[in-house]
C-alpha cells in the first residue's frame, strides 16, 4: 500500500484531475442526489466534489487518510466560504456517528488492495442507510496491478451482490480522466436493500 501522505507532500499525485469529476454533474442532471442528501465521500483526497457539492448546499462529510489532502480541502473550504465535515482517518477504522443518504465512491476503491475490497464493501453497507444510494465510478485500466487497480464489472457485481444491492437497469456511463486518456472510469448508481 503506498504512502499517500508522502504521495501528496513529494507532489506524485497523478490521480488527482485537478478538477471536479464530470460524473458529479451526471448524478446531479440525473436527479440521483436528492436535495437535503447527507452525503458521504470517502478517500476524498483534495475534495473537489466536497466543495462542488457543499456550494450547492449539501450536508458532506469527507474523509481521507493523508493529512495534506484534508488540509488543502479545508482551506479550499475556507476560500470558498462553505463548509462541510472533513476527518483525518482510516475508513477502516473510523466511526461515524450516523448514517448517510448516498456514498460518493469516486475512486477509493481502485486505491485500495483487491484483498481488502469485501472488507471495503462492509463499510458502504454499514454507512449507508436503508434505500441508500452509492454513486460509484469503476476504475477501468485494463491492466494487472495498482494503483489504480482495475475494476472489472463482473467482479464489482460479485462483489455489491443481489442479496445487498440493486444495481440500476441502465447501462453505465463512461467517465474520462482527461490527461489519463488510455484510463477511464464506469459510473453506476447502486442502492443497499437490506436493513
Amino acid at each position: 500500500m503506498p504512502d499517500w501522505e508522502v504521495l501528496y507532500q513529494t507532489g506524485e499525485t497523478g490521480w488527482d484531475r485537478g478538477q471536479v469529476s464530470p460524473a458529479l454533474e451526471t448524478w446531479i442532471q440525473q436527479g440521483v442526489i436528492q436535495h437535503g442528501s447527507n452525503i458521504l465521500i470517502p478517500g476524498c483526497g483534495r475534495g473537489y466534489e466536497v466543495v462542488a457539492l457543499a456550494k450547492l448546499g449539501f450536508d458532506v462529510t469527507a474523509i481521507d487518510l493523508a493529512p495534506s489532502a484534508i488540509e488543502a480541502l479545508n482551506q479550499k473550504l475556507t476560500d470558498e466560504g462553505v463548509s462541510a465535515t472533513t476527518i483525518c482517518a482510516d475508513i477502516f477504522t473510523h466511526q461515524f456517528d450516523r448514517q448517510f443518504d448516498v456514498v460518493y465512491e469516486q475512486t477509493c476503491l481502485c486505491a485500495i488492495e483487491p484483498k481488502q475490497r469485501a472488507d471495503y464493501e462492509r463499510c458502504i453497507e454499514r454507512w449507508l442507510k436503508a434505500g441508500g444510494k452509492l454513486l460509484f465510478s469503476m476504475m477501468q485500466t485494463g491492466e494487472t496491478g495498482g494503483p489504480p487497480y482495475h475494476c472489472e464489472l463482473s467482479e464489482m457485481r460479485t462483489l455489491f451482490g443481489a442479496k445487498d444491492w440493486q444495481w440500476e437497469n441502465e447501462p453505465p456511463f463512461v467517465i474520462p480522466r482527461g490527461h489519463q486518456s488510455q484510463r477511464f472510469e464506469l459510473g453506476f448508481t447502486i442502492a443497499k436493500v437490506r436493513f
